[in-house]
């Protein structure tokens, strides 16, 4: 099956890099690689066309202008802008495992989504990490990690297992799947079935309210943060408002109660019934560019 990994964007080309470079060393190649761009500036493209030309990669960049936070918008947006059948998403500050896309692919089942994992970087951890420590996979490394700056926690037992151990330990864990926009995989032909993402929602958990709809559509969870593992990269968030958790809070309590399968605010912008009438291709304003091999 085709398989492409799907990463948002937003001026930080600086956190991009690392992540993009992180994806050049996957053990597992045939991949398409889509970059949803929520209005970067031209710095963006230009690191996007200066790592494929540096790194056995080809990238798929997805752009709309910026007029404020409008990621489910162009996560959408990268929906329609492939035909690989099976879809991992995930953020272009969290590089990935070497084994992330294969973990993904390998675990991918009809009728569900999985519901992967992360490590947080601390700053000084993040100030470590180079072009050379992610192609050797030593930056998702606990050892190298706990030797740069990252202090000792339970919490890097979820970069220590492997194996028949993460596989354990995925099924023990207390923390339900939930969709996380950082690392979560699914068919394409669910994600269109739901209406993608609910484009209403600001920042704030926005991505779970997608997850809540597969369930209620019958796409259930599965819980694999032990054995899909991507490390975010340290900073700050600037954009966290009230107003915008207490806005996505009260479209996830409407689609809880409704037990919604569907949104009037994803992909298509009409009533489930005519969706069949429209056809599948990005917006007039969206400029789709590819780059590399």
């Amino acid at each position: 099956m085709r398989i492409a990994v799907v990463l948002s964007t937003y001026n930080a080309p600086e956190r991009l890099e690392p992540t993009l470079i992180g994806y050049a060393a996957q053990a597992f190649k045939d991949f398409e690689l889509i970059v949803a761009d929520d209005g970067s500036t031209e710095t963006t493209r230009d690191l996007i066309r200066s790592v494929t030309r540096h790194y056995e990669l080809s990238i798929r960049h997805v752009w709309q202008s910026d007029e404020g936070f409008r990621k489910c918008r162009i996560l959408n947006q990268a929906v329609l802008a492939t035909r690989a059948d099976y879809l991992v998403f995930s953020d272009g500050d969290c590089i990935p495992r070497p084994d992330f896309v294969a973990t993904h692919l390998r675990l991918a089942q009809p009728g569900r989504f999985l519901s992967g994992g992360y490590f947080k970087l601390t700053p000084t951890s993040s100030s470590w990490i180079s072009a050379e420590a992610i192609s050797s996979g030593r930056a998702t490394d606990a050892e190298w990690l706990l030797a740069h700056g990252t202090p000792s926690s339970l919490k890097l037992m979820k970069l220590r297992a492997q194996g028949w151990r993460a596989s354990l330990l995925n099924a023990v864990t207390p923390t339900r799947p939930t969709w996380n926009g950082h690392n979560s995989s699914c068919w394409r032909r669910d994600a269109l079935a739901v209406n993608g993402f609910d484009e209403r929602m600001g920042y704030w958990a926005q991505d779970r309210e997608f997850g809540e709809r597969l369930v209620n559509a019958g796409i259930r969870g599965r819980q694999i943060r032990y054995s899909a593992i991507c490390v975010h990269l340290h900073h700050e968030r600037p954009y966290k408002t009230a107003a915008s958790r207490e806005r996505n809070l009260r479209i996830r309590r409407e689609t809880r109660l409704r037990r919604a399968k569907w949104t009037d605010h994803g992909i298509f912008k009409i009533p489930e019934p005519l969706r069949e009438r429209v056809p599948l291709a990005v917006a007039s304003d969206v400029v789709v560019e590819s780059f590399g091999t």
